[in-house]
């Protein structure tokens, strides 16, 4: 039975190794297109899988090149993000706390009612959003694009947000507004002094979640401003250089994209656990 038990583990171990190489290897294919020289990477015969050159001059013409726009395209996927992310807490956070006032068995219908939208394909809706758009004059060349493709990514967003904020404000115990309410404090009181920092770890990892989604979100950004090169996301810029032929530039774009979503998944990585991704269903 040990043998039996020890043989388990080592199999388990080896898919897990081999799951680890499955997800990272594309990164580290961006690190050598992104670090090393043409002629050991995209312009090599056979491309080597070793860094055997480093270099930053691909970063360096990446970032400096005036009609790559990289910069440009960074700072309006940060705008668009963190609209979609405050925007998202704004209606997630009073819509959280409403559902978690029902009764669990109208709540879970509610909930799975707003996860319908991220069932239905993209473009199902993005057409007639930009069409909306189009008709109150927001064009993809218009200042206010990055509010159009916020309120888009919007529809992704909430459903996610009002799920976790709910699982937090569904963890807290029951009477414990009801005793503040007895002590003398009224409803904002009560909710701004007790249940908001009781629940704001929920809060923090929907603030996360909400902010990852919009960075790397697509079908929105590319329908509502389409054309515009000056007003477009950093996806968006991505799927241009990448379409166009331009290797170096988009494994630049890839990794530079990649390196907040690593970073948050990282601080995420402890939050992410069934006490706040599955206590928005109960019952």
């Amino acid at each position: 039975m040990q043998s039996k038990s020890q043989l388990g583990k080592i199999l388990l171990y080896i898919a897990a190794v081999i799951l680890i190489i499955i997800f990272f290897f594309p990164i580290w294919i961006l690190i050598l297109t992104a670090f090393q020289p043409a002629d050991l990477s995209v312009y090599s015969k056979y491309p080597t899988l070793i860094l055997e050159s480093f270099t930053f001059s691909n970063i360096i013409s990446s970032f400096t090149t005036p009609s790559n726009d990289l910069v440009g395209s960074l700072v309006r996927s940060l705008e668009v993000a963190f609209i979609v992310s405050f925007l998202a807490l704004a209606l997630a956070i009073p819509a959280s706390y409403g559902l978690s006032k029902i009764t669990a068995r109208v709540s879970n219908k509610i909930i799975v009612l707003l996860f319908l939208v991220n069932m239905m394909p993209g473009l199902v809706i993005a057409i007639p959003i930009a069409a909306d758009f189009l008709r109150l004059g927001i064009s993809n060349t218009s200042p206010f694009v990055v509010f159009s493709v916020a309120f888009a990514q919007e529809l992704v967003v909430l459903p996610l947000t009002v799920f976790v904020i709910l699982g937090g404000f569904r963890s807290l115990p029951k009477d414990l507004e009801n005793q503040a309410r007895v002590d003398g404090a009224n409803f904002i009181t009560a909710f701004g002094r007790l249940l908001l920092p009781m629940n704001k770890i929920a809060i923090f990892v929907a603030f996360l979640l909400a902010w990852m989604t919009s960075w790397d979100e697509f079908t929105y950004a590319v329908i509502v401003a389409p054309i515009a090169p000056t007003y477009t996301t950093f996806p968006v810029t991505l799927q241009n250089y990448v379409s166009r032929g331009y290797p170096l530039i988009s494994a630049t774009f890839a990794l530079v994209a990649s390196i907040p979503v690593i970073a948050l998944a990282v601080i995420l990585m402890k939050y992410l656990k069934g006490g706040y991704l599955s206590g928005g269903l109960v019952g």
